[in-house]
């Protein structure tokens, strides 16, 4: 059997569905299939069955679950002291990130990093994501998390770790008055934007662009938290990320509007992989990890 296998078991055990457990290991779901139907005949068990609520663990399955991630783990374990041998990363990694950290993962990181490599320690750094890559460039950054449509940068290395849906955020008031606005109803209205170099805010100009008035900034704020409290308040609408409205929707804080959604993407930056030194490397190799 091969590793990559037994990802597949761990990922549909967790997910319940092929198709999420496809995307967690970067594969398509025919894909994650053959593996596991490879893998059962294999063992000469079957993992899985099939009901309402996706993919459920066999009793099979249930017992050899245990057993497939300890192997996973000595794995992990097995490529961490390779790594130690071949030279102990250690030092200080500046980091610069964006958003927030659940969003980002950086538990997992913390985690990862400090089994491998105790002796790398992190400098957080805050920031919106233009100026965040600016230093990344400038050298006064070692490597960030930023959020961009962007697929490449000279002279930096940006790998998309997963993609953000964002969303027009309204208060409860405004969208009890208005249960059914337009687009150009909504333009309107007064809202709350961010600084010129953040991606919400290329988002707002695009927003006011298809409703063909340009987006006059008012009331602004300068991370993602500060837009959804302001819009929350009633200052005006916002741009939230997904994942934050729906939570604040559930808990009566604001409502979405539902006639526009928007894209961007969580990235990795840093110079390219053949110029990091062992710490920033370590730091690299965690954040992959965490998101694979």
């Amino acid at each position: 059997m091969e590793l990559y296998q037994l990802k597949t078991f761990v990922a549909v055990a967790e997910e319940h569905s092929l198709t999420r457990a496809a995307e967690r290991v970067f594969t398509s779901p025919p894909a994650a299939s053959a593996q596991i139907k490879a893998l059962e005949d294999e063992l000469g068990v079957k993992l899985f069955s099939r009901s309402a609520r996706g993919m459920v663990l066999t009793e099979a399955g249930t017992r050899l679950l245990e057993e497939a991630q300890r192997t996973l783990a000595s794995a992990t374990r097995l490529r961490s002291t390779a790594a130690q041998i071949r030279g102990a990363a250690q030092g200080v990694v500046r980091f610069g990130t964006v958003s927030d950290p659940v969003a980002l993962r950086l538990g997992e990181v913390f985690v990862r990093l400090a089994e491998r490599h105790p002796q790398v320690t992190l400098q957080m750094q805050q920031g919106l994501s233009a100026a965040t890559l600016q230093a990344v460039q400038q050298g006064s950054l070692d490597c960030a998390y930023i959020m961009t449509d962007a697929a490449a940068v000279d002279g930096l290395e940006i790998v998309r770790l997963g993609a953000l849906d964002t969303v027009v955020a309204l208060p409860p008031a405004l969208a009890t008055a208005y249960p059914d606005p337009t687009l150009d109803a909504l333009t309107r209205l007064p809202w709350v934007g961010t600084p010129p170099t953040c991606v919400l805010r290329s988002q707002l100009d695009a927003l006011f662009a298809a409703a063909g008035r340009p987006y006059q900034p008012g009331a602004i704020a300068d991370t993602e938290g500060g837009v959804r409290s302001m819009v929350a308040s009633g200052l005006g609408l916002g741009i939230v990320r997904l994942d934050q409205a729906l939570q604040a929707q559930r808990n009566g804080e604001l409502a979405i509007w539902d006639g526009w959604r928007g894209h961007t993407w969580i990235c990795w930056v840093a110079p390219p992989e053949n110029r990091l030194s062992l710490a920033v490397a370590a730091v690299r190799n965690a954040v992959l990890d965490a998101w694979s």
